[in-house]
């Protein structure tokens, strides 16, 4: 039996998030039934580094694939691609130790959050359009707060498979263009609906409905609160997987790329 690990990124919009599931299409049951196609039911198992939502994308998704076959990594690729759809696409197929596991050798992740300050036509799947004019400084003061290791109990759906509400959670950085707010949330790990939820309160402190000591409160009393200001899936990617301590980030960049202003005749700027 031999193991690879996959690259994978995908548009999630269609899928009811990466996990397989009876009666749903997901992103993990398409790529199964591929893998399926291609060495035979039955013959492979497939597990990625994490489960994304309904409507969330990945730049990035790492999974492994067990099976017993002569193919060559690029191979593989190249074939699972031939029976995909076209928002599912694998970036690279590489042959790893059998010791290795997409979920459990993971360090550390990275998801990026995309905010727009201009309602847009082509953009709506990739973003959170919010009409109000939000306070960057205060938010980028309030984020501080998250850091470290917390309870993120209040600022989760409890999931049975965890087996804690800890997280550790390392950097959370901002990107301002003039026409978005990107954020990238790092940490160990990360528990269901957490990054939305982390997301929806800085933007409620940014809109000045919230303030530094509601998340202190949060973060040291069990609340449901948090969840009334989960942000939606769609600006929601999951950007890197790491498997090695203290990795090296990029520079943050928007997935897309929106003019945040028009003109008129008159040359007039008109958002």
């Amino acid at each position: 039996m031999s193991k690879f690990k996959l690259h994978i990124e995908y548009e999630g919009t269609r899928y009811s998030g990466w996990q397989m599931q009876k009666n749903s299409k997901t992103v993990q049951g398409k790529i199964f039934d591929a893998a399926d196609e291609i060495f035979g039911r039955g013959k492979c198992n497939l597990m990625g580094s994490g489960r994304t939502d309904a409507g969330v994308h990945a730049l990035n998704q790492v999974a492994h694939l067990d099976v017993d076959t002569m193919l060559g990594p690029e191979i593989i690729r190249m074939k699972l691609n031939d029976l995909l759809p076209f928002d599912i696409n694998i970036l690279e197929v590489e042959k790893v130790d059998n010791k290795f596991h997409a979920r459990h050798s993971a360090e550390e992740r990275s998801y990026i959050y995309q905010i727009a300050k201009r309602r847009t036509a082509f953009g709506k799947p990739y973003v959170w359009w919010i009409k109000d004019d939000l306070d960057v400084q205060k938010m980028k003061k309030a984020a501080i707060l998250f850091e470290g290791m917390n309870d993120f109990v209040s600022f989760c759906d409890i999931d049975d498979e965890e087996k804690s509400t800890k997280v550790l959670l390392n950097k959370i950085e901002f990107l301002e263009t003039d026409s978005l707010i990107v954020l990238r949330i790092s940490g160990s790990h990360f528990l269901w609906k957490m990054v939305r939820r982390i997301v929806g309160m800085l933007v409620e402190i940014g809109r000045g409905k919230q303030n530094e000591n509601d998340i202190i409160y949060y973060l040291k009393n069990r609340s449901n609160e948090p969840a009334k200001f989960t942000a939606p899936p769609s600006g929601l990617f999951l950007e890197s997987v790491f498997y090695e301590k203290n990795p090296v980030y990029k520079e943050i960049k928007p997935t897309i790329n929106l003019v945040p202003v028009v003109y008129n005749k008159k040359n007039k700027k008109r958002k």
